[in-house]
């Protein structure tokens, strides 16, 4: 009785592809990541940091801190780590500091 046509498909298959076909995927883990970033790396951290982007898999953001620039240096990989657990996929690949 589960059998079904050539062109049907579940309502997850046509929204995976939909997303894939318009690359909605990247877009959205995008935003994800500026919203995620103060919950990931803490409000005193979020409040020292701005311009979050992310292009091609690289988060840019500016810090207004030079201790916590070099701090954040240091742990670019944790940051990645951290950001991508909570996003659920490899999304962020390295962390540029401007």
């Amino acid at each position: 009785m589960s059998s079904r046509n050539h062109n049907e498909q579940t309502l997850k298959e046509a929204l995976r592809e939909f997303f894939t076909l318009f690359q909605l995927n990247t877009k959205m883990n995008n935003a994800r990541v500026q919203t995620c970033w103060e919950e990931v790396m803490g409000k005193t951290i979020a409040h020292q940091t701005g311009n979050l982007q992310v292009k091609n898999g690289v988060l840019y953001l500016s810090i207004t801190s030079a201790p916590l620039k070099q701090e954040l240096y240091f742990n670019r990989e944790k940051i990645v780590q951290r950001l991508n657990e909570r996003i659920g996929e490899e999304h962020i690949k390295e962390v540029v500091f401007r």
